[in-house]
């Protein structure tokens, strides 16, 4: 979990700082909601921590306004009640009494975390998976969760941290395909001050911060081979060397690794070492793609229609019959990240109280096709439907792909951390396709105001 800690309060923040990363937050501190704002917008995070006395209705009204739906919590001294009420009132999800109880502090990040990476499935296929996880949960043995992007690794990996002895120690993620390469070694051991240039401090590593917790290697195939060598050694000797370090550290760790590639192709290949494989993959855990799970896509599409509605603001709608067999037959090539996005866009589209299948609108444009029957389910009459207004029809795919970013980035009022969520892309990703975009002339919305100004 990432946390933003806005305000001092003396160092009484500061000790509830330490008790969050004692119980697996990563905390950031924010001097004023300006600058918490900021950093949301370029880092995000899972839950503010704000003193009561800032302007939590101005922080929160901003947030709403550009549709972050970060949940603020209020802190205060004891004599702190007509701000604490005043923080409630303006959205506020809780208010925690300063000094801060670590089994207060403890409940409410549990509780965050449990609503961040909620659980849903129903379909037989995944209550197997979801077995097999329990048996392994509570013992040591290293993990790989394997399946294609989207599927919901990370969530599943969560959910073994929780049902593990470990479950209230740290659980520190790494997405190691979205750090730089000549980073990421630094990101993982640690580096100590003055071992290369801009290292002007000792700097803990994602090993020390998981110490007696798990760690989460996400897309572990992304990783250089050489610091392969280096991770292997850290597993095996549970000891690591922070770059430019004069001894080794101990660390007591428990690993979990995603991977969404072949691995035994990436090692016949020569990318990924075969020594590493057999540490990482003491037990496989693989997880079904979305299209062969439609219990889960039917119960997932109920969860996300209610849940982006109550997140924007609209009447709860329910989903059509013929809306939720489209939903059902389509071969869904994102799985879980790619449903939740249509879901969030059907809720948006629609202008009844029900979703029918023409507010079903897929990321490629597409006309809904029945993969059992072949047959055209989803296409409307010429003028009417969802795509009458701006045909997709002589676009190219890199257009279409360009007009949902750019249409995507307007609704988020020109935030790119939450626009890339909706997209189902990396924060990378969305930078990398901007800049392009740019460079060719095409207008692209601000950060902060959603509007698009010519660059």
């Amino acid at each position: 979990m990432r946390l933003i800690i806005v305000g001092s309060l003396q160092d009484q923040l500061s000790t509830a700082s330490k008790i969050a990363i004692n119980n697996g937050a990563q905390v950031i501190h924010a001097p004023d909601t300006e600058i918490a704002l900021k950093l949301i917008r370029s880092k995000g995070a899972d839950l503010l921590m704000v003193d009561v006395k800032l302007d939590i209705a101005g922080l929160i009204s901003q947030l709403e306004s550009e549709r972050i739906s970060t949940p603020v919590v209020a802190c205060g001294v004891g004599d702190d009640s007509d701000e604490a009420v005043a923080a409630i009132r303006a959205g506020a999800k809780e208010f925690i009494p300063l000094p801060p109880d670590p089994e207060l502090i403890a409940a409410v990040l549990t509780a965050i975390s449990k609503d961040e990476h909620e659980f849903i499935y129903r379909d037989r296929i995944m209550m197997q998976v979801v077995s097999l996880a329990d048996q392994i949960a509570p013992s040591e043995a290293s993990i790989m969760i394997t399946g294609e992007s989207g599927t919901g690794k990370e969530v599943m990996a969560r959910y073994v941290h929780r049902k593990s002895r470990r479950a209230n120690k740290p659980f520190v993620s790494v997405n190691c395909a979205a750090i730089p390469e000549n980073l990421l070694e630094s990101e993982l051991f640690g580096h100590e001050k003055g071992s290369f240039t801009g290292a002007v401090a000792r700097r803990i590593g994602k090993f020390e911060e998981a110490d007696g917790g798990t760690l989460f290697l996400d897309e572990i195939s992304e990783m250089d081979v050489r610091l392969q060598a280096k991770l292997l050694r850290a597993i095996q000797e549970r000891e690591i060397d922070r770059v430019g370090g004069s001894g080794p550290v101990k660390i007591n760790i428990r690993v979990l690794a995603t991977s969404n590639r072949d691995l035994k192709e990436e090692i016949k290949q020569g990318r990924f070492r075969e020594d590493l494989h057999f540490r990482l993959n003491v037990v496989n855990l693989n997880i079904p793609p979305l299209r062969e799970r439609p219990e889960d896509i039917r119960v997932l599409c109920k969860h996300f229609a209610k849940k982006y509605a109550e997140f924007n603001a609209i009447p709860e709608k329910e989903i059509s019959d013929d809306a939720m067999q489209v939903l059902i037959n389509h071969s869904w090539p994102g799985n879980v990240r790619e449903l939740e996005n249509t879901l969030h866009r059907a809720v948006l589209l629609t202008s009844g109280a029900k979703i029918g299948k023409n507010d079903i609108l897929l990321p490629d444009g597409k006309p809904h096709v029945d993969i059992q029957s072949g047959e055209d389910t989803g296409s409307a009459p010429e003028g009417t439907g969802p795509l009458s207004k701006n045909s997709m029809v002589g676009k190219t795919v890199s257009d279409v792909e360009r007009d949902l970013i750019i249409d995507t980035l307007k609704h988020c009022l020109g935030n790119r951390t939450h626009a890339a969520n909706i997209l189902g892309i990396s924060i990378r990703t969305l930078r990398n396709k901007l800049n392009i975009y740019m460079s060719e002339g095409v207008n692209v919305p601000s950060p902060g105001d959603g509007q698009v100004n010519s660059l």
